[in-house]
């Protein structure tokens, strides 16, 4: 896994030109990674130059990566500094911009690696990001402890993702907390309640026009729940 890990560091890059310095300013999306023949592309990946020479990324609304860059003249090269991160020790990859679209290459491993970026003017939206926020349960199938069939008679049953990775049930069983995990590459979601009560879950996640619907995955049975947004608690 060091080859993947090390693909979704900013790191070192070549420039054909001099002249292309004024383009790599701006916020880039990450849209494939490829490694080899595999394709290891991060969710809602994200990097931005600055002018000033700074340079920040992240995945989704959250940056967890900042530092510098500076470009070489005599090598064309760009070197990314990450000032909280980890000092990337492969070679630079050599770039190649075309209007919005920017792709990176290199040799890696003996293995070699593509990233496709393009030139964005907003932040991607990551599986956690589209998750937040408030869900009342609008329907289900089979039977799993954190809700019952009855449960959706009512208005009351509903669960919370919160911004700081927390999650909250409400149903008929009662409150449940505990904080929850999104896959960084699947829409996938881990819940990890809290106490020995009940087990930790895995979720494959459908997001549909102002729904969510969860498939449980850690089971042979067939569980869902779907759920509708909703801006206040039920009463």
């Amino acid at each position: 896994m060091k080859t993947i890990k090390t693909i979704l560091l900013i790191v070192p890059v070549l420039f054909f030109s001099c002249n292309e310095q004024s383009t790599l300013e701006g916020l880039w999306v990450v849209k494939t990674v490829q490694v080899d023949e595999q394709e290891v592309t991060p969710n809602a990946r994200w990097t931005r130059f600055n002018a000033d020479h700074t340079q920040e990324s992240g995945n989704g609304r959250f940056q967890h990566s900042y530092g510098t860059w500076q470009l070489e003249e005599e090598t064309y090269s760009l070197s990314v500094t990450n000032l909280n991160g980890l000092k990337d020790s492969n070679g630079p990859f050599k770039v190649s911009i075309r209007d919005d679209k920017m792709t990176w290459t290199r040799t890696e491993e003996e293995q070699p690696n593509t990233v496709i970026l393009e030139r964005s003017s907003t932040l991607p939206e990551t599986y956690g990001d589209r998750l937040l926020g408030l869900w009342s349960l609008d329907s289900l199938f089979g039977e799993r402890k954190y809700f019952n069939q009855s449960d959706t008679a009512g208005t009351a049953s509903y669960i919370f993702f919160r911004w700081d990775k927390r999650f909250v049930i409400q149903s008929e069983n009662g409150r449940i907390n505990g904080v929850y995990n999104v896959h960084g590459h699947k829409p996938e979601v881990e819940l990890i309640p809290y106490g020995g009560q009940l087990d930790r879950d895995f979720w494959k996640v459908n997001y549909d026009d102002g729904y969510i619907s969860l498939k449980l995955l850690n089971s042979n049975e067939n569980i869902t729940r779907r759920f509708r947004r909703i801006n206040k608690f039920p009463d």
